[in-house]
């Protein structure tokens, strides 16, 4: 199927790409990309609004799980207002809001457009939004730059009629349509925190707020003001604790007069008050001769680089996904070879959540010198009940300080909550390595490290202090299909052994129950696996082994 392919194609583009979350358009005009009971199904999918996909899926749906799949967040990206986008070309069905409730659109250019004014329109977007994200695993909810629209010189926006309905005691009605922005961001953040406050709300607004020389806090700026031109308030949205992160587009190139870039990232540097600060990037303008400056292949490297020199900047959000993989001006390149060549974990939001999860437990670690395997458990839940989503392993030359902070040392961050990693080498010195886990919850908040330090003698050693619990290589080994797994345990307790593949995923339960003290023997049949590297792993009260075997047919 097209979408599903073409999904996945992106997905494990922008994985290589370093990218850890995306952000997907799911409702481009009051239609859905998802199995709604409210709103129709988007025209992009089958051509026609109100078709359902054949076959019968959903993308929303299949996109959570695929993003999942591979460790990255998924924000729905919704349009709040925009009902229709060409009143004369569009497939609008017969369900649409614009045909139940005419009332509440207004013409304006080409679009029509739900009334930011109506509170009943409020309620309505509120209703949309929290039903998908009480129906579906989504990380977070999106807003893009389109609150009331763009003015159309010598066109105003006709709303007079609302403003004479709901405009209370306002007497100016700019503040007023700021005022119905606002109303439906609040109340969007107290519902989306009611149903599950770890969702995170964030808006990607136009990337002027004021121009100094209407407002002094305002940016040395001369453009477009979103304040005035399209009432989005949108410093004020942080400044309240409304939404989690503001990604203004800032897409202007250095030493653009109206809108410079090295005067914008400053800016909003010292004004997102606490929340968490991404750039929106134009990736899509890269090679682009207007405004001049993008044909200079260096400009988004160089944009990327200073927004690192703010400490207030979290990260950066790119528009659009096929700018970047069609790899405009090498740019998709330079993400993989040099700007995000190492993983990165999604930064937490402290005001959301800030209790760290416990270290793994019983972590242990064997191997030589080509590759080792590290195994350990899941702690118990932390203070506030949260249990790890994932783990990060990272390496380190011993005896160098371990420093979790440092990217370059990170092996993996595992996309479940596996508790095992193997580990490739490329031949161990005499003073070894330091592997360091650790364990991180849902909203990214990350544990203190769990350390193991591996080489050949102190393995040798450890091994020897505990013959009184052994877990012996299968036999035979390789093998094909039956092979047999023997251990021996000195004291009582509850006894597992497991098989995993590779990537750490549990092929089967060998031994779940309490044994007394001997030597067991359990058969593995491996008829219904593909060939290739497994490990079993024995896990006692005081005791815990794992070991490679090799399935050959």
């Amino acid at each position: 199927m097209l979408f599903k392919d073409r999904l996945i194609t992106l997905l494990n583009r922008h994985k290589q790409n370093g990218m850890n979350c995306i952000v997907l358009q799911i409702r481009p005009s009051c239609d859905a990309f998802y199995n709604s009971t409210i709103e129709p199904w988007s025209e992009w999918l089958s051509g026609t609004q109100g078709v359902a996909p054949n076959p019968l899926y959903d993308p929303l749906q299949f996109a959570v799980e695929e993003a999942h799949k591979r460790g990255m967040e998924i924000h729905a990206w919704f349009n709040p207002y925009r009902a229709v986008v060409n009143k004369n070309t569009s497939s609008v069905a017969s369900s649409h809001i614009s045909k139940t409730k005419p009332e509440w659109i207004r013409e304006y250019g080409n679009y029509k457009w739900l009334d930011p004014g109506i509170p009943d329109v409020w309620a309505y977007d509120t209703k949309v939004i929290i039903d998908v994200v009480k129906r579906y695993d989504i990380d977070g909810v999106h807003f893009d730059d389109y609150f009331y629209p763009y003015p159309i010189s010598g066109t105003p926006f006709p709303d007079d009629a609302t403003f004479a309905a709901y405009g209370g005691g306002f007497t100016n009605k700019n503040d007023w349509r700021r005022y119905n922005v606002n109303k439906l961001i609040q109340m969007l953040a107290d519902s989306i925190k009611y149903y599950k406050p770890y969702v995170k709300l964030g808006m990607s607004p136009f990337g002027i707020w004021r121009n100094s020389s209407t407002d002094p806090s305002g940016s040395a700026t001369s453009g477009l003001q979103s304040y005035d031109e399209i009432f989005a308030d949108s410093k004020r949205w942080v400044q309240a604790g409304w939404i989690d992160y503001i990604a203004p587009q800032i897409y202007w190139p250095f030493g653009y007069s109206p809108a410079k870039y090295e005067v914008l990232v400053p800016w909003w540097n010292n004004n997102s008050y606490g929340r968490h600060f991404y750039v929106g990037q134009a990736a899509y303008k890269i090679t682009s001769t207007s405004p001049a400056g993008w044909t200079d292949l260096t400009q988004m490297p160089s944009q990327i680089r200073f927004n690192r020199e703010h400490p207030n900047y979290n990260g950066s959000i790119f528009f659009s996904s096929k700018s970047i993989t069609n790899n405009l001006g090498g740019f998709q390149d330079s993400l993989r070879n040099n700007l995000y060549k190492y993983p990165s974990l999604i930064p937490a939001m402290p005001w959301k959540d800030s209790v760290p999860p416990l270290p793994p437990v019983n972590l242990s670690i064997f191997g030589d010198s080509n590759s080792v395997i590290l195994n350990w458990e899941k702690p118990p839940p932390a203070s506030d009940g949260d249990t790890p989503k994932y783990f990060v392993v990272y390496r380190f030359k011993f005896p160098d300080t371990v420093n979790i902070n440092d990217p370059r040392a990170i092996r993996i961050i595992t996309v479940t909550d596996t508790t095992l990693f193997t580990d490739q080498l490329s031949g161990i010195g005499s003073d070894g390595y330091t592997f360091a886990v650790t364990s991180v919850d849902r909203l990214h908040n990350e544990s203190i490290p769990s350390i193991v330090t591996f080489n050949i003698t102190s393995i040798n050693e450890k091994h020897i202090s505990e013959l009184d619990f052994s877990l012996e290589q299968n036999y035979p080994n390789p093998f094909n299909p039956v092979t047999n797994i023997s251990f021996s345990i000195a004291k009582s307790g509850l006894v597992t052994l497991k098989v995993y593949d590779v990537l750490g995923n549990e092929v089967i339960t060998l031994v779940n129950e309490n044994e007394l003290p001997g030597t067991y023997s359990v058969e593995f049949d491996g008829s219904n696996l593909p060939s290739g590297l497994y490990i079993y792993k024995l896990t006692t009260p005081y005791f815990t082994q794992a070991k490679k075997m090799l399935l050959v047919k």
